[in-house]
């Protein structure tokens, strides 16, 4: 065989932001802000959502390979959670099963990922009305910008009895 008739073809991609600042801009025309009219959370409660959340992730327990996000009310009771092996996969389930069953926009909930928060997790929160967002691990630059500019309350490095506020602390209680 001949080198020079074998050829392969690598496809390669990556979340540097430069995609998503497009997509900001659309969210921009469309006018979306987050409606948290009377949202108060308590730091309390902010911290048990973990716990909540591992407690239902049960194809994580056998696998340790997944991603969940869920969908908490005020009160911190869990509504859905779903789980998948991308971050925003397991969010799309999340609010597909709210427009499924008319409850959107979600503006008395509260959304928490297991993993890191990029922007497309925060368009979509904001997308479906979602006014407090959560996570585990830390924010994305231009998901802390988005949250700020829009009104979400963006919450992360949940750990233990602590985390740290990138947008929103008015409708913390601490």
């Amino acid at each position: 065989m001949i080198l020079d008739q074998v050829q392969r073809n690598f496809f390669a991609s990556s979340s540097c932001g430069i995609c998503g600042k497009a997509t900001i801009d659309a969210i921009r025309l469309r006018g979306l802000r987050v409606d948290a009219e009377g949202v108060v959370v308590s730091s309390e409660l902010i911290c048990e959502l973990p716990r909540r959340l591992t407690a239902a992730q049960t194809i994580f327990a056998h696998t340790g390979g997944l991603h969940a996000a869920a969908l908490f009310d005020l009160a911190g009771e869990l509504l859905v959670l779903r789980e998948d092996i991308g971050r925003h996969n397991a969010v799309d389930k999340v609010v597909g099963w709210a427009m499924e069953r008319g409850l959107v926009p979600l503006h008395k909930n509260m959304l928490m990922v297991s993993g890191r928060c990029g922007f497309e997790i925060t368009q979509k929160a904001i997308a479906a009305g979602i006014p407090v967002v959560v996570s585990i691990s830390a924010p994305s630059t231009l998901a802390v910008q988005l949250a700020r500019e829009l009104g979400l309350t963006l919450i992360g490095f949940l750990r233990e009895r602590r985390f740290v506020i990138y947008s929103g602390s008015q409708r913390c209680k601490l």
